[in-house]
């Protein structure tokens, strides 16, 4: 299985800062997107440093061993995401102007025909088949466990006071736990990764419809995507990276592969990590 991405992130119109971080890297097959929190641009600094951890992680774990075996692979990004989890608890001890910060983190990881996903957060998760949509993640936050305990609906837990108050981040503490699951991939199947920032704008069947109008052009996708929960009232940043698997020898969707011939717009702000 061969796999295209794309990734596009902004600041929304209510923030002055993106605290969003991305990862996007083909080469070891790894996509990361973090959320993060805390005042004084903290959260820009948990994110950045999940990040880039979580990528510095998978890559010495996967250098020289090629495709490793699904068990493995899983094992290595939850190690990964504990990796990142010490080094966001760890530089908020050390600096006082980054106490009490934290971040979420939604990630995929190749793995031949299945991917692992892993996440900490209430970040999502979306997987797109077949013409419908599906949340892989389960949300990490005080709603969902009113939801899960009968307490609240769906529908009241979209306006419910309490909907932003999440349960695990990574930095809080010395450790957290880890959500992690392997799934099949077929071809076709994209996997949309984001922030709040999208899936607090727009329903999921809004965001079925965008991404499938603009599957041919997977960056296309994410600049509507993100344009829609700009005009929805952009709350908070935004960010969304889209991976989607195809057969081998097929032609994939315009892709980040091409992005190095592009002129960034103004409004794609955030890390573009060096590799992808």
């Amino acid at each position: 299985m061969k796999y295209a991405a794309a990734v596009r992130t902004d600041v929304g119109r209510r923030r002055l800062e993106n605290e969003d971080s991305f990862c996007l890297a083909p080469d070891i097959g790894l996509y990361v997107v973090a959320d993060g929190m805390g005042g004084h641009a903290a959260g820009e600094v948990a994110s950045r440093i999940a990040v880039e951890t979580i990528r510095e992680w998978v890559t010495r774990s996967r250098s020289g061993d090629g495709e490793a075996p699904e068990s493995v692979t899983a094992a290595c990004l939850a190690d990964g995401i504990q990796a990142a989890n010490r080094a966001v608890f760890e530089a908020a001890q050390a600096r006082p102007e980054c106490s009490g910060m934290g971040t979420t983190v939604v990630s995929v990881l190749e793995a031949g025909p299945r991917v692992v996903l892993a996440h900490v957060g209430d970040s999502r998760i979306y997987r797109i088949r077949a013409g419908g949509i599906a949340q892989l993640s389960r949300d990490h936050s005080v709603v969902q466990e009113q939801i899960d305990r009968g307490l609240l609906s769906q529908e009241e837990a979209a306006t419910s006071r309490y909907r932003h108050l999440i349960t695990r981040a990574l930095g809080l503490q010395p450790s957290v736990e880890v959500d992690v699951q392997e799934q099949a991939c077929q071809a076709g199947d994209i996997l949309l990764l984001c922030s709040d920032g999208l899936s607090d704008m727009l329903e999921a069947d809004e965001i079925l419809d965008l991404v499938r109008r603009h599957r041919d052009d997977l960056r296309v996708a994410c600049a509507a995507l993100v344009e829609q929960a700009n005009a929805r009232g952009g709350v908070d940043n935004i960010t969304v990276l889209l991976v989607q698997a195809c057969e081998h020898g097929g032609a994939p969707s315009r892709s980040h592969l091409e992005a190095p011939t592009l002129e960034i717009p103004e409004s794609l702000v955030g890390e573009w990590i060096p590799g992808a």
